[in-house]
């Protein structure tokens, strides 16, 4: 019998596909040689993260001194990409996690490189606190472990020990949830492979999956628990980054608003990165019938409500200023607007206030090209979010005869390069070496919208 289709809901997966055209599609890529797109992109990818390995070890062999930091600006781009990169790691665990609990079908075409996306921006995260440590040996001190110094610890009482503790939480759990939703996939390349080689290690890596009744009730069991454990990290996490600026008493910084607006920032700027490697991998990896226009246009629905968040809280910002009757407070605002660094402040605005409103439009959410350009320019405006917060609160200061202006070095611009090089290095190998749809949930919505006749076909 042919295949009717509701008039209410669309199929979430194109094509007519059946669970077999399903595995056989997403295995197809990893199983054969990779194509030359990939390696151009593998090479240059790898040729940026050498770049900034190179900026990195000369950094430890001069100091940070090779940095563009003054006496008034002691943070600069180091803790501008560590607050970026730790917000783009957000999407991943709400794709994942949130939209799983609420039962939105649709993630299943995202979630896996969601994921991994999420994966590999904590660790570009985690590198700029340990670099801007100075003497990144002594990096164990921050870790709360029996030692054999006595007394000596740290201020467990500081946001920036709080930091550590929540992102490798944060990381552990997202690990643990990436791994245990791959099983059944690792499974199913297990059992596919040719190679001794890859046989032994997917079926290392699965656990000894049988696809029986009790391994799939205990792997569904765990994966929610997961879920529920994941989705307040997705609050927390940033609302504990939020603290490194909002418990001190810098004018601009001292504000209790910064927790949600940090979240919802975080939020804002992960699906803008999602929407931009899922289109990437949607074209290279012929996968159009798995990331449809209904899911960039559902992804480009939630950038809309997240980039509201975001452009009312900078409202807030400037209204609570003036409402205040705090001369600094006002004086940061102001100058944020209007001083030196006016151009980085409209340059947030323009991307992350105006570029969000074109999603209203239904045929530029139909337009792939479009959207992908638009996601790149969110990226672009929430890292300048991030700058516009910690440099222009630094660089004027209470003493006037010590305000300057920050300028990066090229050491810094190479480093920032280099942890780009290194996120879309690691996602490009993944692409490469594990699926990057979840294949077990993928089917399980072949059937949606499909009429109620009983039609499974």
């Amino acid at each position: 019998m042919a295949n009717v289709y509701s008039e209410l809901r669309l199929p979430l997966v194109d094509g007519e596909k059946r669970p077999g055209d399903v595995t056989e599609d997403i295995c197809r890529p990893l199983e054969g040689q990779a194509g030359p797109l990939w390696w151009v992109a593998f090479l240059a990818a790898a040729s940026v993260l050498m770049l900034g390995v190179a900026a990195v070890s000369y950094l430890f062999a001069k100091g940070v001194g090779v940095w563009g930091l003054n006496r008034t600006v002691g943070w600069g781009f180091d803790i501008t990409n560590f607050v970026f990169w730790v917000g783009i790691g957000h999407a991943g665990t709400l794709i994942s996690a949130v939209l799983f609990l609420f039962r939105q079908r649709w993630r299943t075409a995202v979630n896996r490189s969601a994921e991994a996306m999420t994966i590999f921006a904590v660790m570009c995260a985690g590198l700029f606190p340990l670099i801007h440590m100075g003497r990144p040996w002594l990096a164990f001190f921050v870790f709360p472990y029996p030692n054999t110094r006595g007394p000596l610890w740290i201020n467990f009482r500081s946001a920036l020990c709080w930091d550590v503790f929540a992102i490798s939480t944060y990381f552990l759990i997202s690990l643990g949830f990436w791994y245990i939703g791959m099983i059944p996939d690792l499974a199913t390349l297990r059992d596919r492979a040719v190679s001794t080689t890859k046989r032994f290690l997917f079926g290392f890596f699965s656990l000894g999956w049988d696809g029986s009744m009790r391994t799939w009730l205990r792997y569904e069991t765990v994966y929610l628990l997961l879920a529920g454990l994941a989705t307040p990290l997705v609050f927390s996490v940033h609302t504990i980054v939020s603290f490194d600026f909002a418990t001190s008493v810098i004018p601009g910084w001292h504000t209790t608003i910064f927790p949600p607006y940090f979240v919802s920032g975080a939020i804002f700027s992960g699906l803008a990165m999602v929407l931009t490697l899922m289109l990437i991998a949607r074209k290279t990896m012929h996968l159009e019938n798995y990331i449809t226009s209904r899911h960039v246009s559902a992804m480009c629905k939630l950038i809309i409500g997240t980039g509201g968040i975001v452009g009312m809280a900078y409202a807030t910002e400037f209204f609570i200023a003036w409402f205040s009757g705090n001369e600094y407070e006002r004086f940061v605002f102001i100058n944020r607007a209007l001083g030196p660094y006016a151009w980085a402040y409209w340059t947030m605005v323009c991307c992350n206030v105006l570029v969000p409103q074109f999603f209203w439009f239904r045929k530029i959410r139909s337009n792939l090209m479009v959207v992908w350009i638009l996601s790149i320019f969110i990226n672009i405006g929430m890292w300048f979010e991030r700058f516009v917060i910690i440099v222009t609160s630094l660089h004027r200061d209470f003493l006037p005869s010590s305000w300057t202006y920050y300028v990066p070095t090229k050491i810094e611009i190479a480093t920032l390069l280099g942890s780009f090089g290194l996120f879309f290095t690691c996602f490009l190998l993944f692409c490469r070496f594990l699926p990057v749809l979840a294949m077990a949930e993928v089917k399980g919505v072949l059937g949606y919208a499909r009429a109620k006749n009983g039609d499974r076909s």
